[in-house]
C-alpha cells in the first residue's frame, strides 16, 4: 500500500504544479467577486430611462408627476433630516435650497409636516398651493418651492449619487412630448426609433372609466421596469379617483383593499411556534449553494482524474508505472491523489469565504449581511455534510471515470462513454431548486436512496434536515455503491489500461466484470 501512497503523492504534486490547477483555483473567487460586483456596477452606470407622456385625460399625467415628486421629497427629507441631526459638515455641503426645505420641515410640528410636503409637491401638478400659514406660507411666498422644483428637475444622477439620494430620477426621467413640426405621436415614434427615448405613454381620454386608448410604446420588449413603475403610480391615482367618484369613504376603501398578512412562524425545538428570522430563511436556501459548489468540486476533480489517466495512457507512462506497482495500487493512488487535490480546492474556497467575511465588512462598514454569511458557512451540519458528501461523491464518480479513462486513448474516445455518467449529475443539478423548496418531499426522499444522486440530494436536504435513519441508510448505500464502483473500475482498469486501438463497447466492459483474475490478460485491439 506504500506504493499506492507514492502514486497518490506523485499525482497530487503533478496536479498542483500545473498552471491549469492554479487558474482553476483562482477562478472561483474571481467569478464570485465579478458575479457580485458587475451587476452592482452595471446598475450604477445604467442611464435613466427617458420617457414621455401624451395625456388625453388632462389630469392623470400631472397627478402621477405630483406623486413621484412627493415620494422623492420624503426620501430627501429622510436623508437630510438625519444629516441635520448628526450636526456634521455633510448637511452644510447640501445645496442651499435643500437646507432651507429641511430646516422649514423640521421647524414644524409633527402634525403639520405631512401637509407641508403635500403643499410643496402640488407644484408638480400646476397647483398654486392651498391656504398656507406661517413658515409654510413663507417658504412658498419667497419662491423656495419653485427653486426646489427646478433643482429636482435639473439634478443629475451624478449629483444625486454625491448627495446619497436614491430618487426616482435615478432610473426614470420624463421629457416633454410636443413636436415642433410633427404631431406628438410621430415625433415620439421618431425619437424612440432613434434611441432618444426609451418609451412613451399614451393616456386615453377617460382612464377612470377604463383602459381604452392607453398605450405603452417602446422597442425594448424585455426591460419592463418603467412600465411596471409608471403603471403602479397610474393605478393608485385612478383608484383614488374612482373612490371619490363613487362617494366611498377613503378610509373604508383603504380598509377593503388592505391585504390579510400572515406572520411567518416555525415550530421550534421545544414544539412551540416561534418567529422566523431572515437568517432562518437564508439557511433554508444555503444548502442549495453548498450543493452547487459540491457539484462543481466533484465534477472538476473527477474530470481532472479522467484527463490525467488518458494522458498518461496515450503517452505510455502507465506502462512504465505498471512495471513497479500493481494496477489496483496505481488506480487507488491516482484516485487518492486527485481527491487530495480536490480537497485543496475546497480548502481554498473556505479561505476565500473567511477572508471575505473579515475584509468586506471592514471595507464597506456593513457587517450585517456577511455576519449572516459567516454564521451559515460555519454551520457544523453544513460543513460536515459538505466534506462527507464530497468524499463519497468523488470516490463514486472518480472510480467510474478512471475506469473509463483506462480504456480510452483520447478525450474524444471518452465522450461517448461519459454520457451515462454525465446524465445523473445533470439530473441532480436540475433538481436543486425543487428539492430546496421541499427537502423532505417524496422526490427528495426517493432520489436520496439512488447512489448517483445521493451526495447532491442529501447535501441539498440538510436544511430539512433528514431523519437520522435516512442519513445512516443513505451513507450505507453510498458505501456499498462506492465499493461496487471501485471493484468494477479495478476490473476494467486492469484489463483496459494496456489496451490500444479502438476502445471497447459498454457490453464488452460488462463482460470483463465477470472474468476472474486468472482468466484475463491484457491484449491489443489494434487492427
Amino acid at each position: 500500500m506504500n506504493k499506492g501512497l507514492l502514486v497518490a503523492r506523485h499525482e497530487y504534486i503533478e496536479t498542483v504544479r500545473t498552471k491549469a490547477f492554479w487558474l482553476g483555483l483562482l477562478a472561483f473567487p474571481i467569478i464570485i467577486a465579478l458575479g457580485i460586483a458587475v451587476p452592482v456596477l452595471l446598475e450604477k452606470t445604467k442611464e435613466p430611462r427617458i420617457y414621455a407622456v401624451i395625456d388625453h385625460s388632462g389630469f392623470l399625467a400631472g397627478q402621477i408627476e405630483e406623486r413621484i415628486y412627493r415620494r422623492d421629497l420624503h426620501t430627501i427629507l429622510a436623508v437630510t433630516s438625519e444629516q441635520k441631526h448628526e450636526s456634521g459638515s455633510t448637511f452644510e455641503r447640501l445645496p442651499q435650497i435643500l437646507r432651507q426645505f429641511t430646516n422649514t420641515y423640521l421647524s414644524l410640528d409633527e402634525a403639520d409636516r405631512s401637509g407641508f410636503v403635500d403643499a410643496t409637491a402640488e407644484i408638480a401638478n400646476g397647483g398654486e398651493g392651498r391656504n398656507l400659514e406661517g413658515e409654510v406660507a413663507e417658504f412658498v411666498a419667497q419662491g423656495d418651492r419653485k427653486r426646489l422644483w427646478a433643482w429636482w428637475q435639473a439634478a443629475s444622477v451624478k449629483e444625486l449619487d454625491q448627495l446619497d439620494l436614491e430618487l426616482a430620477r435615478h432610473s426614470f426621467r420624463r421629457v416633454e412630448a410636443n413636436g415642433e413640426t410633427e404631431t406628438p405621436v410621430a415625433d415620439l415614434n421618431r425619437r424612440v426609433s432613434a434611441g432618444e427615448l426609451f418609451a412613451y405613454f399614451v393616456i386615453g381620454p377617460d382612464p377612470v372609466a377604463g383602459s381604452a386608448a392607453c398605450k405603452y410604446v417602446s422597442n425594448n420588449l424585455t426591460d419592463r421596469d418603467l412600465l411596471d413603475w409608471y403603471g403602479r403610480l397610474a393605478t393608485d391615482v385612478i383608484r383614488a379617483q374612482r373612490i371619490e367618484q363613487e362617494g366611498v369613504d377613503p378610509e373604508v376603501a383603504r380598509w377593503v383593499h388592505e391585504s390579510l398578512i400572515f406572520e411567518d412562524r416555525k415550530v421550534g425545538a421545544r414544539g412551540a411556534d416561534q418567529e422566523v428570522a431572515t437568517q432562518d430563511k437564508a439557511r433554508q436556501w444555503a444548502p442549495m449553494v453548498f450543493t452547487y459548489l459540491l457539484w462543481i468540486a466533484i465534477f472538476t476533480s473527477a474530470q481532472m482524474l479522467l484527463t490525467s489517466t488518458i494522458e498518461e495512457k496515450s503517452a505510455r507512462i502507465i506502462e512504465v508505472l505498471l512495471s513497479s506497482v500493481s494496477s489496483f495500487e496505481l488506480m487507488a493512488g491516482k484516485i487518492a491523489g486527485m481527491a487530495a487535490a480536490g480537497l485543496t480546492v475546497v480548502a481554498s474556497w473556505v479561505c476565500f469565504i473567511v477572508l471575505a467575511v473579515i475584509i468586506v465588512p471592514l471595507a464597506t462598514g456593513n457587517p450585517g449581511a456577511l455576519g449572516m454569511l459567516r454564521d451559515i458557512a460555519a454551520e457544523p451540519l453544513y460543513l460536515f455534510s459538505f466534506i462527507l458528501y464530497f468524499l463519497m461523491g468523488y470516490l463514486f464518480y472518480a472510480a467510474i471515470l478512471v475506469g473509463i479513462g483506462s480504456v480510452c486513448n483520447s478525450i474524444k474516445d471518452a465522450q461517448s462513454l461519459m454520457m451515462p455518467v454525465i446524465i445523473p449529475m445533470m439530473v441532480a443539478l436540475f433538481a436543486l431548486v425543487p428539492i430546496s423548496r421541499d427537502p423532505n418531499g417524496t422526490l427528495a426522499k426517493i432520489m436520496s436512496f439512488i447512489p448517483p444522486f445521493t451526495p447532491f440530494v442529501m447535501m441539498n436536504r440538510a436544511a430539512g434536515p433528514p431523519a437520522i435513519w435516512e442519513y445512516m441508510t443513505t451513507t450505507l448505500l453510498m458505501a456499498i455503491a462506492i465499493y461496487g464502483a471501485v471493484w468494477a473500475a479495478a476490473q476494467i482498469f486492469r484489463i483496459g489500461v494496456l489496451m490500444t486501438g479502438k476502445p471497447p463497447t459498454v457490453r464488452q466492459m460488462a463482460r470483463w466484470l465477470s472474468m476472474d483474475r486468472a482468466g484475463t490478460t491484457p491484449r491489443s485491439q489494434e487492427k
